[in-house]
C-alpha cells in the first residue's frame, strides 16, 4: 500500500480508515523493522518482569500492568518519528530514535507523569469499587478470576469493566493525536490535548472503532504470554502515526522538528 504523499488529497476518516492505519502501520515497520521490534522486545521483556515481581500480588500487578498500557504510547514515541521518517522515503536508525529520547522534551515527561498519575487514578478507583463490591477478599489475580470473572451473576465484572472504559476514553481522546502531535510539532501540550479532542469530536465512529481495535490488538498481545506486543507494539504505534496524519490533515512528506519544546 501506498503512504500519501504532500501532494495527495487529504483522505476521508471512515469507518474503514483503523484497518487502513493498520496496513501502514504494518508497511512502516515491514520497511524499516529494526526499531520497531526493538522496542517491541523491550517492552514485552519489561512486561515480564513485572509479570514475575508481582504475580501474587493482584493489586500489585493491576496496578503494574494499567500503568504500563497507560504509559507505553509515550515509550513508543520514537516509532513516530520512524514513520514519520519513512513517509519522507527515508530509514532511520536506533540512533535517531535514541537522540529523541534525549532531546530533554519536557512535555513528553509532563504528558507521561500525567498520564501515570492516570493510571494510578484508575488502579484505586477498581481497588474502591472491587473492596467494596466483592463478597470474598481479593489478594491474589486466582481471587480476582474465581470471585469476581468467573461468578455466575452478572454484576461486579459487568459494572468494573464499564468503568474502565469510561476513565479510559478520556485518556484515549487527550493521546491519540497530542502524542504524535507532540514529537512532530513544538505546540504546548495543552494544544496538542485539545486536537486530540477535537479530531475525536469530529469523527466520533472512527476513533470509537480504532479505540476498540487497539484494545483488541493489546488483549491478543497480551494472552499471546506478552510475545505478540513484539510485534503488535510497533504497529500500533506506527499506524498511530498515519491516524494522527489523516485527522489533521497532516501532509505525509511534511517538514517539522525533532522533538523541540515549546
Amino acid at each position: 500500500m501506498n503512504v500519501r504523499t504532500s501532494s495527495s488529497p487529504p483522505v476521508p476518516v471512515t469507518l474503514s480508515s483503523p484497518l487502513r492505519w493498520l496496513a501502514l502501520g504494518w508497511a512502516d515497520l515491514r520497511r524499516n523493522p529494526v526499531p520497531g521490534l526493538l522496542h517491541g522486545a523491550l517492552l514485552t521483556l519489561f512486561g515480564w518482569v513485572l509479570l514475575w515481581a508481582a504475580r501474587d500480588e493482584f493489586w500489585l500487578l493491576a496496578g503494574a500492568f494499567s500503568g504500563f498500557l497507560i504509559v507505553a504510547p509515550i515509550l513508543a514515541t520514537g516509532l513516530y518519528h520512524v514513520s514519520r521518517a519513512c513517509n519522507s522515503g527515508r530509514c532511520v536508525g536506533m540512533g535517531e530514535v535514541v537522540k529523541l529520547w534525549r532531546s530533554g522534551d519536557g512535555r513528553l515527561v509532563r504528558f507521561g507523569l500525567l498520564l501515570g498519575l492516570a493510571g494510578t487514578g484508575w488502579v484505586l478507583t477498581s481497588a474502591g469499587l472491587i473492596t467494596l463490591w466483592s463478597p470474598e477478599p481479593i489478594h491474589k489475580p486466582l481471587d480476582f478470576l474465581r470471585h469476581v470473572v468467573l461468578v455466575r451473576e452478572l454484576g461486579l465484572f459487568e459494572i468494573w469493566l464499564l468503568l474502565g472504559a469510561l476513565l479510559a476514553a478520556p485518556v484515549f481522546a487527550s493521546t491519540v493525536v497530542a502524542l504524535p502531535m507532540l514529537v512532530d510539532t513544538s505546540v504546548p501540550v495543552s494544544m496538542a490535548v485539545a486536537e486530540s479532542w477535537r479530531a475525536v469530536a469530529n469523527h466520533p465512529a472512527p476513533m470509537a472503532l480504532w479505540a476498540v481495535v487497539i484494545s483488541v490488538l493489546a488483549t491478543v498481545g497480551m494472552l499471546t504470554a506478552l510475545l505478540g506486543l513484539i510485534v503488535l507494539i510497533p504497529i500500533i504505534a506506527h499506524a498511530s502515526w498515519h491516524a494522527y496524519c489523516d485527522l489533521v490533515r497532516r501532509p505525509a512528506s511534511g517538514s517539522s522538528s525533532l522533538g523541540q519544546p515549546a
